[in-house]
């Protein structure tokens, strides 16, 4: 796929909304393209510190990019850096990271290293002057996620997260109509991610194994909190632009039961303070339903992950089918058991409406990846990106909390930041 210059005005179109002021009030970390054709020609010069699958599914869009060039790999598997290699040629390889951010001539590094390793790298990364970019959920621990918040504060580079769900156009018109009250209250937020495999990789040799299997193990995974919810528990509090206080949960391994340490299937409810209710569920042993986030409002329901949205009162049967169904209802109506057989439901009758006007296409990725580009080049941290990022880290680790002891947690004040009105001391 070539590389191809964002227009703005093209953006603004793809989503449907009217003007520059209404996008950036949706999502104003977009405020990262704003200068994007006077960068025209600049180059950003980044590293990658864990070229893995995931590290190589990112560079697959940074290499396509011309404002970058890749100069830097570092890992301690020597087939991840081969493979890398074929994207980035002309990069210089490491072992070490902390030797990679002795290059002066680096200006951002992307973490993508397993979970346990992000605080650290990131950590020395501001210190040394890199702008970050770190793959999701950015800390193993909520007092590393503060940690790492607290530098970027204080030295003032960049910090991106892997939460492309922000740069998704289905996503960023599905707030603006939220916002702007189309659905109503929103009472509720389910959501899911399914999958039907048990999460291991090949290993070469005995000794790699948790190397290459870190997701199983408690040391450096926190499982489907951490992996997957990251995104989806985000999307949540983006719609109810607040935290919840509270949450509860249970996770076991109950399929895959192979010598992990980490739940193969979890359920959280995270709790407000006016009683809505945010849930995530995850099974790794049947994919039927997949992911999707529902948002439930008193006027329609929202499907991003589908590009779909539902208003709860949709046109009347056509005419025969109405009396069909009034026929029917009228039969059975004094039969206790039987009721209708067959009249439709609402539910399966409304096909809903698609949020741009056809199937999604894409997740962001690439959007988000650019946005940091441009963000390291002009060096302005776009406003909420860190502060989104943090929250749904946080809220992933605190599930895990509360599937772990088995309790209802609550949100610590200490680690509360001063946005979205989450009443919180500023930092």
């Amino acid at each position: 796929m070539k590389s191809k210059t964002i227009s703005r005005r093209d953006f603004l179109k793809n989503i449907g909304m009217a003007s520059a002021g209404v996008m950036l009030a949706a999502s104003p970390w977009l405020s990262a393209f704003s200068e994007i054709v006077h960068t025209k020609g600049d180059k950003c010069r980044l590293a990658i510190i864990g070229p893995g699958s995931r590290g190589r599914f990112l560079m697959s869009f940074l290499v396509k990019n011309p404002k970058v060039d890749i100069v830097a790999l570092c890992d301690i598997y020597q087939p991840s850096i081969d493979e890398a290699l074929t994207l980035a040629p002309q990069a210089k390889v490491y072992n070490d990271y902390r030797k990679l951010l002795e290059d002066r001539s680096i200006d951002g590094v992307v973490i993508a290293v397993p979970l346990n390793k992000h605080c650290q790298i990131a950590l020395d990364a501001f210190d040394a002057g890199k702008h970050v970019f770190c793959e999701k959920a950015i800390g193993y621990t909520m007092d590393e996620c503060f940690r790492m918040y607290r530098k970027h504060i204080d030295t003032r580079q960049i910090f991106f997260t892997g939460q492309q769900r922000l740069f998704d156009p289905r996503y960023i018109k599905v707030m603006e109509m939220i916002h702007a009250g189309t659905f109503g209250d929103i009472n509720a937020v389910h959501t899911f991610w399914n999958r039907n495999g048990d999460w291991r990789r090949p290993v070469p040799s005995p000794e790699l194994e948790r190397q290459i299997n870190w997701r199983l193990y408690k040391e450096s995974s926190k499982g489907l909190m951490t992996e997957l919810a990251c995104h989806q528990l985000q999307v949540g509090t983006w719609a109810l632009q607040r935290l919840p206080n509270k949450v509860m949960g249970q996770g076991a391994i109950t399929f895959w039961k192979d010598g992990r340490e980490v739940y193969d299937n979890i359920s959280c409810i995270y709790i407000f303070d006016d009683g809505v209710k945010m849930t995530f569920d995850s099974v790794i042993s049947n994919k039927f339903y997949g992911l999707e986030e529902q948002i439930l409002g008193n006027l329609g329901t929202v499907e991003p992950e589908k590009g779909k949205y539902y208003f709860e009162t949709i046109p009347p049967a056509p005419g025969f089918l109405q009396m069909i169904n009034e026929w029917e209802n009228s039969l059975f109506e004094s039969i206790p058991f039987a009721g209708t057989s067959w009249a439709p439901e609402s539910a399966n009758e409304n096909k809903g409406e698609y949020i741009l006007g056809e199937r999604p296409k894409s997740d962001g990725t690439s959007l988000l990846l650019a946005a940091y580009v441009e963000a390291v080049i002009t060096g302005k941290q776009p406003p909420h990106i860190a502060e989104e990022g943090y929250y749904a880290t946080m809220l992933c680790l605190l599930g895990h909390e509360a599937l772990e002891q088995g309790r209802i947690i609550s949100f610590p004040d200490e680690y509360k930041l001063n946005y979205l009105n989450h009443q919180a001391k500023s930092l």
